[in-house]
């Protein structure tokens, strides 16, 4: 078998090569593929013939895509609609990686797989659209949704709290918006475990969930950082794009088709701090 994806050179691509060991692997990075062209998408996999592509390259700035909208529409909306086309032309599924804040945050409970996205800022606005077209223009996909990724060879939440609490003695975070912290290294294992089970949408996070505040400071203890990490609400801190307060994503799907849950996302930021 053998499978391509877009993002090489991400979080998630780098789990990938690490997880899918007993496949054919067709990494493509940017200078490999630019998905924003129709005719270099097509031409890009039509050359690659893979038997499944995992579509991981997105533009996951929140607040830049605020300030920049049409660059978050053309690269998470038009690529995947580029990417989907391509791959429709030579049969082949699609797996693409959607994420939480395709949600508004006001349900009172997890998000299963057949809720009604509505995104409140344009990065969420743009993953929809990209869901959209793969519903759309193939048959062949499956849309994995997931929130708060952490994993190496990327920037995210926990590198950057352990920068700052290096530089400061205190640290204010937010303890509003409640998420399922997701370790990179888990969502490519369930990745691996979806593909050739039936399509559709499936939810994909490491267990439970906490606030962006209690996920600091589980990081700090962790690390044996002892300094302040006080709660703050969203109202302190002005930033472009609005976030869903309660985005936690129950997976459903995983459960239904008899595929084991992650495990907590305490013991996988552990495992991910200890290497």
């Amino acid at each position: 078998m053998k499978v391509a994806f877009t993002g090489a050179s991400g979080m998630l691509g780098y789990d990938i090569k690490n997880i899918f060991t007993d496949v054919e692997l067709v990494p493509l990075t940017r200078r490999d593929l630019d998905i924003t062209s129709l005719d270099k998408s097509v031409t890009a996999i039509r050359e690659a013939k893979p038997d499944y592509l995992i579509h991981a390259a997105a533009h996951t700035d929140v607040d830049g895509s605020e300030l920049d909208p049409d660059k978050a529409y053309l690269v998470n909306g038009i690529g995947a609609r580029n990417i989907t086309i391509a791959c429709e032309e030579i049969k082949c599924p699609i797996i693409y990686i959607s994420s939480d804040y395709v949600f508004d945050g006001t349900k009172e409970g997890s998000y299963n797989e057949w809720d009604k996205p509505n995104p409140i800022n344009t990065y969420g606005l743009s993953k929809l659209l990209g869901e959209q077209f793969v519903t759309m223009l193939t048959n062949r996909f499956y849309i994995a949704r997931t929130s708060w990724l952490f994993g190496r060879n990327g920037k995210n939440f926990v590198d950057t709290i352990i920068k700052l609490l290096a530089g400061r003695d205190e640290i204010d975070v937010v303890n509003d918006q409640f998420g399922s912290p997701t370790y990179t290294y888990d969502l490519a294992m369930k990745l691996r475990e979806i593909i050739g089970r039936g399509y559709g949408i499936y939810h994909i996070t490491n267990s439970s969930h906490c606030s962006w505040h209690e996920f600091a400071v589980e990081i700090a203890n962790i690390k044996g950082i002892n300094k302040k990490i006080n709660p703050a609400t969203s109202d302190k801190f002005k930033r472009p794009a609005r976030r869903p307060s309660f985005s936690v994503l129950g997976n459903t799907m995983l459960k239904l088709e008899g595929i084991k849950e992650l495990r907590h996302w305490k013991e996988a930021l552990k495992d991910y701090l200890s290497q």
